[in-house]
């Protein structure tokens, strides 16, 4: 059993996140789902709607950096209950939203409350907690919270189509509340426990030295990159997929086993038992996203060929996602995990922010090719990035589960 599965007061703590981010990503999913329906409603176009991706990771990334500081001085645990006080109103605004200016408010609200509640908060709980265990305690996190979208694009779907999106949102709303923030309040440690080996061994186990500024710039655009892929075709992944020639409800099925598909590949690296580091996991896996986008463009609509790039996007990306978290962590000891995190946020925030957006202007302007290409070209560049980050990582460094 992995040292982290079998550490109860560990265990807990991963179960508390895992459904606390389950919540937080899956109610985040709104637009990918029914955003035709929002947009109806609210007499906007569909890219604009899609645009609320870009106000939410706007204002995630803005906010990421000044987050900082509270985290090293009060720990992730009442930031997360912050975040989360703020994220019900978020919902209820949009539930009650008229038109553009209210509907972006409220997710500019979801933003705020997001940059103190989504992943980068739960990774750095978890680096608190777990300190050189963070990136098994990461990958274990990551084997549930990849199932968000599976979970709730038919939940949302299904909710919305029997009491309408804006009760979906308020449903949404009372999830947190009822759910997310007594699991935050009662069951997180007040205090941070220090997993620490003795120094000798913690030193074995630490970068180093202090990386340098480039090798900060060389992570954020490999992070960057892939954030800017994974996050836009999570946001039109349905709709691409229509674009494909699929019926709505075969699409939302296709997309649903996404989640399950990247569960896998995140699996794989846990059982790993730290063979490999997040660099290792991101060339791997990077590798697998042109692969993916080039036999999508060449489907012509093949129910076959879009099952392959489900496969093979899913493995790809959901090992990527294990990467970004924990790319850091090569690079950077437990002191310094919270502050570096949070300043990649700003970044990596402000790159996914715009992928949705484009990646629909893209494809309702072009056709499916362009995001795909688009995707392509930012999945090259990645890789190569990754190469070079390969060769400063610190001889000294090595994974700890």
């Amino acid at each position: 059993m992995p040292p982290v599965i079998a550490d109860p007061s560990l265990l807990r703590v991963l179960i508390v996140l895992a459904v606390t981010q389950l919540i937080a990503w899956g109610t985040l999913s709104l637009p990918a789902v029914i955003g035709r329906a929002m947009a109806a409603d609210l007499e906007m176009e569909l890219t604009a709607v899609f645009a609320s991706t870009t106000v939410l990771y706007m204002s995630m990334g803005l906010c990421s950096p000044l987050l900082a500081r509270p985290f090293v001085k009060h720990g992730g645990r009442r930031v997360m209950i912050a975040g989360t006080l703020l994220a019900a109103p978020g919902y209820a605004l949009l539930s009650a939203a008229q038109g553009p200016l209210t509907y972006y408010a409220a997710w500019l609200l979801l933003g705020v409350a997001g940059s103190a509640t989504l992943s980068t908060a739960s990774y750095i709980v978890l680096n608190e907690i777990a300190g050189l265990r963070a990136r098994s305690a990461i990958g274990a996190l990551m084997l549930v919270t990849g199932l968000s979208s599976s979970i709730f694009w038919p939940v949302t779907s299904a909710l919305s189509a029997h009491i309408g999106w804006r009760s979906t949102c308020l449903v949404y709303a009372g999830l947190l509340l009822l759910i997310s923030l007594p699991l935050f309040v009662f069951l997180l440690p007040r205090r941070v426990r220090d997993h620490l080996p003795p120094s000798s061994d913690a030193a074995a186990s630490a970068p180093a030295s202090t990386p340098t500024r480039s090798t900060f710039y060389l992570l954020v655009g490999a992070s960057g990159l892939n954030a800017f892929v994974a996050f836009g075709m999570g946001a039109v992944l349905i709709e691409l997929l229509k674009a494909e020639g699929l019926s709505a409800a075969e699409a939302v099925g296709f997309g649903s086993m996404l989640g399950v598909i990247q569960i896998s590949a995140r699996a794989i690296d846990f059982l790993g038992g730290g063979r490999w580091d997040g660099i290792t996991t991101a060339i791997v896996a990077g590798l697998a996203l042109p692969v993916a986008m080039l036999l999508l463009m060449l489907s012509d609509g093949s129910h076959a060929a879009i099952g392959g790039f489900i496969l093979i996007y899913g493995l790809g990306s959901g090992a990527l996602a294990v990467a970004r978290a924990t790319m850091p962590l090569v690079f950077y000891d437990k002191a310094a995990f919270a502050k570096a995190s949070a300043q990649i946020g700003l970044p990596l925030n402000l790159l996914s922010a715009v992928s949705a957006p484009i990646l629909v202007e893209l494809l309702t302007r072009y056709g499916s090719n362009a995001p795909l290409a688009l995707s392509l070209a930012c999945s090259c560049a990645a890789v190569v990035i990754l190469l070079l980050l390969r060769q400063r990582r610190p001889m000294r460094a090595t994974v700890s589960s």
